[in-house]
């Protein structure tokens, strides 16, 4: 039965062609594509399979839009055989098209139907006739190529409008997740899926013929799909069981089970109007419509109440389906986005489908046997539907497609039936998603805790990296946590027992949480250290002088800037200086008389090394609560960027004629947040402040002491006998006095009302009042002579 299309509003949006393309090193006449002529090879298949001359087709496209590829994914990513610098262009000008308005997607696998529901959306409002939206991949050409000698250069240069929409990652990872290991999508996928585990009441042997039992299905589909990079035929068992071959990757997953990303694919779809179709020509058989669809992001990783699902995912097909007017059982066809397995299974559980469901979960084989991890895998899902709903008329197919870390998902449900256009409520269903409650997170987690999830990491070598996302028993705050490496013990119970809701230890450091399994173990392998001064500081000098303490940094070679070995030295001493009652006031300055600190160590940040600060932030000063004891910065030369946040966190400062300050960051493309942003506009009037964060100028020593940010200016080079006689000047007075005028004035600082700061009943002043420095100050003047200072 031919269905009637008369009805059909003008702009109703129809896919009417897609494509796909594909080449394997081993492959007879591989061509050595490159991503651009991947994605054109696709592209042109999509414009013929419309079954109207090519180049006709090709003028009416008036949007081209483009998925990333993964090498445009990641901020710093290599290219290592070059790229285009306008990715869709170079594809739109291949298959002869002309088109007004390009586009280039964000990051994440949901792009593929991200794109052909926005697409249509905007034909709808009749912002566009026809779009092309296509995506590729050319990995396994790249990694096979990069040092051949007679390797291809796949640069293009071709300029022209684009909307490059950025690589939206925000959300998707932290840096505090990122210096918890989590900086790939594996770890946190098998986070989820061990809590999947769990909540089903499983043994890791029960779980693990789970996966095998998903993914064996999807094996025999990739093995007769002439696009799959991998097309093997393999067992559940095959699938799961641990060889030197399927190694172990990052538990519960070995190698076989998750995404495939050497590969040579692309995709393309075509979207149009009715009346575009119409007035090209094309057959109205090839004519698919989309019944319903959807678009929504789950709550990031730490925010999510239940870290076993993800129910924004299945919110989004259940809405689609509802759109369509249809049920998850009415469907003929099914591609649920498969990077791991619980994407699959997430949406299965939600839709009440079986792994064994005889329609399948896939339609091209899936990611790890397809292949296509990068973000255009959908794409040829929705290529695979298309084809599939035009043999079977009036039958619907539903495409899942998943981005993130199960982080964004995007649904379109495909049929030949006619069909009006529904706008969608994504928007509406996003706004309850992100009202959904979330448990508060502890950035720095201390105590004892049970553990919530897991994953232990393995690289080719085998070491192993555990990784715990915990809930604190004094508040239930959620955490992450590292195990320290070579605790073997720890990552025997994560390897080996059962450790979702064991007890455990966890200890917050400079560079991060870590866990193991008891407080004593904790004291044994990342023993507290004693706040004492040593000798043997590779970074900074001491210098003790009776009650006064000097520190200086020493690293003139790198203009004293700080890498987090000197950040860790700094802590260490002023960990030292707070805890020594006879320590009475400290100094810090730069060695050299070029620079009192140029702040981070830039150079060492571009290294790709480890990077962290101390709790107590930069130099061990900018987040430390409890300065109780003065802390004198004598600038000698440039105090920039974090020098000039050391100078802003030390309660006195003293500058030599020679001293420059200016929180540079801007100038780098950072920003002050080691404490610039908050101290300055409290120290310097909020204009200026602005003013010096914005722009990064700097400020001369006199201009400085003009606006209050620092205390003295003194002669060119002796910054530090000027810091030295404004320290001698602070101990002619009582050093519990001192103290207690600190602490006073730190305890008010937040008290708006002047009365009420001035009424702050503080328990230092009481103590303060019965001290024998107290009484002795008293003594001393009745009897005129010299106090002789406690410090009690």
């Amino acid at each position: 039965m031919i269905p009637d299309l008369s009805g059909l509003a003008p702009n109703t949006p129809v896919v009417v062609g897609v494509g796909q393309s594909s080449e394997r090193l081993d492959d007879a006449g591989y061509r050595r594509m490159s991503a651009v002529e991947l994605a054109a090879a696709a592209a042109l298949d999509a414009l013929a399979d419309t079954a109207v001359d090519t180049a006709t087709v090709a003028s009416a496209i008036d949007t081209v839009a483009g998925v990333r590829q993964f090498e445009i994914s990641t901020p710093g990513a290599p290219a290592l055989l070059g790229r285009s610098d306008n990715y869709p262009r170079s594809v739109d000008q291949r298959v002869g098209a002309d088109p007004g308005r390009a586009v280039l997607e964000v990051v994440g696998g949901q792009s593929p139907q991200h794109l052909l529901n926005e697409m249509a959306a905007t034909i709808v409002r009749g912002d566009a006739r026809a779009a092309l939206v296509f995506g590729s991949e050319a990995i396994s050409t790249t990694r096979a190529l990069a040092k051949a000698e007679d390797r291809p250069d796949f640069t293009e240069q071709v300029g022209g409008q684009l909307e490059d929409r950025g690589w939206g990652l925000e959300g998707l990872m932290s840096m505090h997740q990122a210096s918890h290991g989590l900086t790939d999508a594996l770890g946190q996928y098998a986070l989820f899926e061990n809590a999947r585990r769990a909540r089903l009441g499983q043994s890791r042997e029960e779980y693990a013929a789970g996966m095998g039992a998903l993914f064996a299905p999807f094996t025999d589909v990739a093995a007769k799909n002439p696009h799959a990079s991998a097309p093997v035929r393999r067992s559940a068992e095959e699938l799961v069981t641990v060889t030197e071959t399927n190694r172990m990757i990052a538990d519960p997953y070995p190698r076989y089970v998750v995404a495939r990303d050497k590969v040579n694919q692309g995709a393309a779809v075509l979207v149009m109007s009715v009346r575009t179709a119409r007035r090209l020509g094309v057959p109205e058989e090839r004519w698919v419509f989309l019944h319903g669809y959807a678009d929504l992001r789950e709550r990031d990783l730490m925010e999510r109440s239940d870290l076993s699902r993800s129910p924004a995912a299945v919110m989004a097909a259940e809405y689609a389906l509802e759109a369509a007017g249809i049920t998850a059982g009415q469907l003929a066809t099914i591609d649920l986005y498969s990077c791991f397995p619980i994407a699959v299974s997430n949406v299965a559980d939600g839709l009440d489908l079986a792994a064994d469901d005889p329609r399948g979960l896939t339609l091209t084989g899936g990611l790890p046997f397809f292949g296509g991890a990068g973000n255009n895998y959908s794409m040829h899902a929705i290529a695979e539907t298309v084809q599939h709903a035009r043999t079977a008329p009036g039958s619907y197919g539903l495409v899942g497609a998943n981005g993130g870390s199960l982080s964004k998902y995007s649904v379109g449900v495909y049929s030949t039936t006619p069909t009006a256009w529904r706008a969608d409520n994504s928007a509406a269903l996003q706004a309850q998603i992100d009202a959904w409650e979330a448990p508060e997170e502890a950035r720095r987690a201390d105590g004892w805790a049970s553990v919530e999830t897991y994953t232990v990491k393995y690289d080719r070598g085998g070491v192993r990296t555990g990784v715990v996302i915990g809930r604190l028993e004094a508040d239930d705050r959620r955490f992450i946590a590292l195990v320290h490496q070579g605790d073997e013990e720890m990552l025997g119970l994560l390897s080996d027992g059962k450790p979702i809701g064991r007890r455990v230890f966890v200890r917050s450091f400079g560079f991060g949480n870590r866990v193991t399994t008891s407080q004593e173990r904790m004291d044994t392998i990342l023993a507290r250290r004693e706040p004492v001064l040593r000798d043997d500081y590779e970074y900074v000098t001491v210098r003790r002088d009776g009650h006064l303490l000097e520190v200086t940094i020493n690293r003139p070679e790198a203009r004293n800037s700080l890498h987090p070995m000197a950040n860790e030295e700094l802590d260490e001493v002023f960990d030292a200086y707070f805890a020594d009652p006879e320590l009475w006031v400290a100094i810090l300055t730069g060695a050299g008389d070029k620079s009192f600190s140029a702040g981070n160590d830039l150079k060492y940040s571009a290294s790709g090394k480890p990077m962290w600060v101390p709790k107590n932030g930069f130099a061990g000063l900018t987040s430390r609560r409890n300065m109780t004891k003065p802390v004198i910065a004598a600038v000698n030369g440039f105090a920039m960027g974090g020098g000039c946040e050391i100078a802003l966190a030390c309660h006195l400062t003293v500058a030599d004629e020679t001293a420059r300050f200016a929180l540079s960051e801007v100038k780098v493309g950072l920003a002050a947040g080691a404490g610039g942003l908050v101290r300055l506009p409290r120290a310097v009037p909020r204009k200026i402040a602005t003013e010096m964060i914005l722009t990064g100028r700097q400020v001369t020593a006199d201009e400085a002491l003009g606006l209050g940010l620092v205390n003295r200016v003194v002669p060119a080079g002796t910054a530090l006998a000027g810091a030295r006689a404004l320290a001698a000047e602070i101990q002619e007075g009582s050093p519990t006095s001192v103290r207690v005028s600190l602490q006073v004035m730190a305890e008010t600082e937040g008290i708006a009302d002047t009365a009420d700061a001035v009424e702050h009943p503080s328990s230092a002043l009481e103590s303060l009042m019965v001290s024998q420095d107290a009484i002795e100050g008293m003594t001393a003047f009745a009897q005129k002579r010299r106090p002789e200072w406690k410090n009690r």
